[in-house]
């Protein structure tokens, strides 16, 4: 049976940290609404970025969710996340991958399909709880992929592959498009199938995301920023299965240059 994860939330908190500007040297993100928590940390370099011109980061980052009595956590079912406008994804020029070329495959095989539309790797853990029945823990590496941009929006293809409990490739899709909202520029949205009959739900994720390219002779970064005034910012909201929604809002420091 195939089905695809929640791997929208580990894109959809890279994309918030990333623009947000959480740095190592800070506190993690902690947001909880009743009995479920989400931990978010990670950083990025540099953290000096110029003023008015775009520049490459690096970014890594690590994510935990958990029920705060030890429960199964119920399954997340759509990520929305705003970022910062001194921030934005630049896929120009890099290979493209397309979701058919990554479905059926394993880990090996998804990476060999589309080797130079890879833009991040990482890894999850999936706690997947049925009943009558101990949960068990389904480790994955994750890879994601650059799928183009068209139509004014970016493609992000994120793959895993679960060898319980049975093996199946998963793909899931994140759309990235502009907006013009106050501060916010970019506005990243995905909606999340149903997880075994609603038994499935990530509880770790960490991934890194650092791809830097060649485009008519010239070296680009898939992630670039700014820092006009000393800080960027960034809201997530998560919405689960039993009705929570989580939403974080982040203002972080950088320091301006030139």
């Amino acid at each position: 049976m195939r089905k695809r994860l929640i791997w929208t939330l580990a894109i959809g908190a890279a994309l918030a940290v990333a623009f947000a500007g959480i740095a190592t040297a800070e506190k993690p993100t902690i947001v909880q609404v009743g009995n479920l928590k989400i931990t978010l940390n990670g950083g990025f370099s540099p953290k000096q970025l110029p003023k008015s011109t775009l520049a490459p980061i690096d970014l890594n980052f690590n994510g935990k969710i958990q029920a705060v009595d030890g429960s199964h956590p119920p399954a997340l079912r759509e990520v929305i996340v705003e970022t910062d406008k001194n921030g934005t994804i630049n896929a120009k020029g890099l290979a493209v991958c397309t979701a058919a070329k990554l479905n059926s495959r394993d880990t090996k095989a998804a990476e060999k399909a589309c080797p130079d539309a890879i833009v991040g790797e990482g890894k999850t853990d999936v706690e997947i709880a049925f009943p009558e029945q101990a949960p068990i823990v389904a480790h994955s590496k994750l890879i994601a992929f650059n799928g183009g941009v068209k139509g004014g929006k970016t493609t992000i293809f994120i793959h895993a592959f679960l060898t319980v409990p049975v093996p199946a490739a998963v793909v899931t899709t994140v759309t990235v498009s502009k907006v013009h909202n106050g501060r916010f520029g970019t506005k990243s949205i995905a909606k999340v199938p149903v997880i075994a009959g609603g038994s499935g739900s990530p509880i770790f994720f960490e991934l890194d995301i650092n791809r830097k390219f060649t485009y008519k002779g010239k070296k680009q970064s898939y992630l670039l920023a700014k820092c006009p005034d000393g800080h960027l910012n960034a809201k997530a909201t998560s919405i689960f299965s039993d009705g929570s929604k989580l939403t974080g809002s982040f203002v972080r420091s950088c320091t301006p240059k030139g």
